[in-house]
């Protein structure tokens, strides 16, 4: 626990001065509330044993004001300055302690973006989602309410024992035995609390892991009639959380509750052995009532060390799931930010291979080959042949577990990540698009792009009808994901994303799955216009795809398996030609069936 709350130093270490300062003003204001007793004090023995030669039978009224005035007026002054410097150190300590969240939250931002494929196996949406919000506000509670709060504890019960051992040094130590059994009360309950605590941000994580997935996929369940089953289990997790919940609310409820029983001795001690001293005249009446108040002081904190372990426990297991994420160090290292001259499309595989962890065989194997800058290459293959793997490792999206990538003749791990992916787009075939217009997201990359940019890249796209059929043209707003568009707008509305770019290097990952092939045959017309002199890399497992490529490369179990042109492959008979046969056999039964109403593809 305590590990993990040391490394929130840092983030108190940048406001030290102001931290230290908001700490001195409360041991300030917590003197001044120790003075109140002593000046009560006074007031009451001067009225018990006279005052400038009256009786306590025969005091008048103005004798009483007399007496009370100079006490009055110091308790006034004290209250006042307590509550200027209470409120300036509060203020001072919380604003500290929403800067630390805010650092905190834009450090796991960040560290986020840098992550790949693995981490986000091992950590769902939903889990991050909570350590980034909950977790955070977590930390955030420590820092400017548990550390506060535990500084006035100390500081109050400091000056508050110190006060009562100028008072009366034999009731001070009687009231100090009973503060080993609050101690391993405090300790005893504090490891209850830190497990229960771990147990309900998880269960808060799991909470929102299934919520956001549901969410997400709540199109399948309505199709497939599943909400009656899906509230079931939402109900289970909620139980089990709600479960989670009343056991660490009622571990630090009983915490919250012994504290004030043991506190209780205390006042035992002070009224019995107390009135003992006044009656043998070892104390005054107004020293009596005084550390009576200092009583109060010193108990106070007896009473809110529930609360405080509580927060202190949590705070410390949201600490640690917080560094959990953020000791995760990215799959692909960056390099320094180089200069390197713009990319001119020039790509060079020399015996690529890459082998997944969880794998027992290679998804690709001595891969090699060449593309010259201008050309457009077609990777085609069936289900799991290597396409898509390849073209993560172009955007080091995964890195090559041997051999070499080459781009202007610069091994691809030396360029940084940011140079790299500027120079080298990916669009990927199930495309994201933001809850935007749908010109924003065209010109995502850069919200300053013209008019003109954004609809010569749409058109390229063949969006042209998509943007004249919507009222709104490209100030439509799309719904989250896109959900107003069908999946052949989307797959377009992403690669226009990409074309508006114009990178040297333009990888698109069977990115025409939802189109026809006449759109696709208007999309190649506007790409080869585009990139005429820009390389082109196309991932598809359709042959009217590929044959638009200057060079086909044919992948098969990891392995090149054939490389030519589109007639030069369908000459040598091989797999290709077979492929092209089969596809070409299914669009003519594809083709009779539209005729006849049977289908036909809906974009």
């Amino acid at each position: 626990m305590i590990k993990s709350l040391l490394r929130l130093l840092p983030y108190i270490q940048k406001h030290a001065l102001r931290f230290w300062a908001g700490m001195a003003g409360l041991l300030f204001a917590r003197v001044f509330e120790a003075l109140i007793p002593l000046f009560v004090k006074r007031g009451v023995d001067e009225i018990a044993a006279g005052h400038e030669g009256f009786d306590l039978s025969g005091i008048t009224y103005d004798q009483a004001m007399s007496a009370l005035i100079y006490p009055c007026l110091a308790i006034i002054a004290c209250v006042f300055a307590q509550v200027l410097v209470t409120i300036f150190s509060r203020t001072m300590i919380r604003k500290i302690g929403m800067e630390a969240a805010y650092d905190l939250r834009n450090r796991v931002y960040a560290h986020l973006q840098k992550q790949g494929p693995g981490f986000f196996m091992k950590f769902s949406i939903g889990d991050l989602m909570a350590r980034a919000i909950n977790d955070i506000g977590l930390v955030r509670m420590v820092i400017a309410g548990a550390s506060r709060m535990t500084l006035v504890v100390i500081f109050t019960a400091i000056v508050g024992i110190s006060f009562m051992f100028s008072l009366s040094v034999k009731l001070t130590l009687l009231l100090l035995l009973p503060m080993p059994v609050i101690v391993l009360v405090g300790w005893y309950y504090g490891k209850k609390i830190y497990a229960l605590s771990h147990f309900v941000q998880e269960g808060f994580s799991g909470l929102s892991t299934f919520v956001q997935e549901n969410l997400n996929g709540i199109r399948t369940v309505q199709a497939m009639a599943q909400e009656s089953e899906e509230v079931a289990r939402f109900e289970t997790i909620n139980q089990k959380y709600a479960d989670d919940n009343l056991a660490l609310f009622t571990n630090a409820s009983l915490l919250g509750a012994l504290m004030p029983v043991l506190a209780g001795l205390c006042i035992l001690v002070i009224l019995g052995f107390g009135t003992h001293l006044v009656a043998t005249g070892d104390i005054t009446i107004g020293t009596l009532v005084a550390l009576l108040a200092y009583l109060n002081l010193v108990l106070w904190p007896m009473r809110e060390a529930g609360t405080i372990v509580t927060q202190w426990q949590r705070g410390a297991s949201a600490s640690a799931r917080l560094f959990e994420i953020l000791d995760s160090e990215p799959e692909i290292q960056d390099r320094p930010s180089e200069e390197f001259p713009r990319m001119t499309g020039n790509i060079s595989l020399q015996n690529v291979s890459y082998r997944y962890e969880d794998k027992d065989v290679f998804a690709l194997e001595d891969v090699s080959f060449d593309v010259a800058p201008g050309e457009m290459i077609a990777i085609l293959g069936r289900v799991g042949a290597g396409k898509s793997t390849l073209l993560r490792l172009f955007v080091r999206l995964l890195e090559p577990t041997s051999g070499k990538i080459l781009l202007n003749n610069h091994p691809i791990d030396q360029f940084p990540l940011a140079t790299l992916r500027e120079q080298v787009c990916l669009v990927l075939q199930d495309p994201f698009l933001f809850a935007d217009s749908l010109g924003d997201n065209i010109a995502y990359d850069d919200i300053g792009r013209s008019q003109e940019q954004i609809r010569e890249s749409a058109h390229a796209a063949a969006l042209k009808d998509t943007i004249e059929r919507f009222p709104e043209g490209l100030e439509t707003v799309l719904g989250e994901r896109g959900v107003t568009l069908s999946g052949g707008q989307k797959q377009r509305t992403a690669l226009a994303r990409g074309l508006i770019r114009g990178t040297p290097i333009l990888i698109l990952d069977d990115c025409f799955s939802a189109v026809d092939t006449e759109t696709e045959e208007h999309i190649f017309a506007g790409l080869k216009k585009l990139r005429a002199d820009k390389t082109t890399l196309i991932v598809s497992h359709r042959v009217s795809t590929a044959r638009h490529a200057d060079r086909i490369i044919v992948l098969d179990e990891g392995r090149i398996i054939e490389t030519g042109s589109h007639a030069q492959l369908l000459a040598s008979g091989g797999f290709y030609a077979d492929l092209e046969k089969a596809q070409s056999q299914q669009g003519h039964l594809i083709g009779r069936l539209a005729d006849t109403g049977g289908g036909g593809r809906d974009d």
